[in-house]
């Protein structure tokens, strides 16, 4: 007979706003905002930055009056900073945890044996202390019985400070109370679409789609709806999946051991990049639709002129050919070079990836 089982979900806080504190000690305890690819909106929030009504995905104009009056800090994304970190948070979860799934960039579920709640809570302080210490990121988990209630048992380990980043859901009336404080579009796998034909029908917390009548949750959300309708009601009917999911970008970038002013010198740092970046691609079974390149100076040089800047190109059509994406790199070098700085790094970032054998042909 199997042994009951707990699922827990790890998610890393405000990730790339604690990846830039981590790369700039600096900005702890600051409002820090990042900004998208080219800086349209906000796609990250430090808590001091949420606290002071900056919403996600807010365009970059609406709230410069906002970020000038508090003095936030904003930032541009560096991806590679972030992927970084990301794969050691999942190493160092990978050693203490034999199940785990990465589940995003931020985000990983694992399962354990169940146990008493002090021995899982003890068990969930000592990992976020060993990410802490290792990598100065801070992580929330939440345990449940199943994944879907792991997520809210996350989100209440974020949200309620209270509970020190780790929370296990309990049973009974006390575990009904708290779902009935969940509103049903904030569900693990309820969308808005779903969530407005679930409050159609007077389903507006997860509690109430937890009680709901199967066979209404079934005719308003097929078979996704009742796994989850099942899921709240502690039945485990999502297993952690075996292997990775595919990647939706890949970057690679380094610093340079010196800085570099020569567009010679940078063509042959972006090439070797892509090329390594093309391996990865071709390792994962993918091609590649778009192709961004990133190009910086050294930020806290303040003695010397700064330069940032990032373009994007659509390639013609999905590809993982190294000569390809070579030149669509070089094209967009040259674009992004300026002569008279000295540069620390270039990147290459692959986007709007698909699979190997998939693809349409060119017109």
């Amino acid at each position: 007979m199997r042994s009951a089982q707990l699922y827990a979900l790890l998610d890393c806080n405000n990730f790339y706003a604690s990846c830039e504190r981590v790369f700039d000690p600096r900005l702890e305890k600051r409002p820090v905002v990042v900004l998208s690819n080219n800086d349209g909106c906000v796609i990250a929030r430090s808590d001091e930055a949420k606290a002071l009504g900056i919403g996600m995905g807010t365009p970059f104009f609406q709230c410069k009056q906002l970020i000038a009056s508090h003095q936030i800090q904003v930032l541009s994304s560096n991806y590679a900073l972030y992927g970084d970190l990301s794969g050691r948070v999942m190493e160092i979860l990978a050693r203490l945890e034999p199940a785990v799934e990465i589940y995003s960039i931020d985000e990983a579920f694992f399962r354990l044996p169940a146990a008493a709640p002090a021995t899982i809570r003890a068990q969930g302080q000592a990992i976020r202390k060993t990410i802490r210490r290792q990598l100065g990121l801070p992580v929330s988990i939440g345990y449940g019985p199943t994944k879907t209630l792991a997520k809210i048992a996350n989100r209440i380990a974020k949200k309620q400070p209270a509970r020190d980043g780790v929370f296990t859901l309990p049973k009974g009336p006390e575990l009904d109370r708290l779902l009935a404080t969940v509103e049903v579009g904030a569900v693990w796998g309820i969308g808005r679409r779903s969530a407005l034909k679930l409050n159609a029908c007077g389903i507006r917390t997860a509690l109430d789609l937890r009680d709901a009548d199967p066979a209404l949750v079934r005719r308003k959300l097929t078979v996704t709806g009742a796994r989850t309708q099942l899921e709240l009601r502690g039945i485990s009917c999502i297993e952690l999946e075996a292997a990775p999911r595919p990647r939706k970008s890949i970057v690679t970038s380094r610093s340079f051991g010196r800085p570099v002013q020569l567009l010679a010198d940078l063509r042959e740092a972006a090439a070797t990049y892509v090329s390594l970046a093309a391996e990865k691609l071709r390792a994962a079974d993918q091609k590649c639709g778009c192709l961004q390149l990133f190009l910086n100076t050294n930020r806290f040089r303040e003695d010397q002129p700064q330069y940032v800047n990032s373009q994007t190109i659509h390639l013609p059509r999905p590809t993982a050919s190294t000569p390809e994406l070579i030149g669509g790199a070089l094209a967009l070098l040259a674009r992004l070079y300026r002569p008279g700085y000295l540069y620390q790094k270039v990147g290459v970032i692959l986007l709007e990836l698909s699979p190997g054998q998939a693809g349409q042909s060119e017109l």
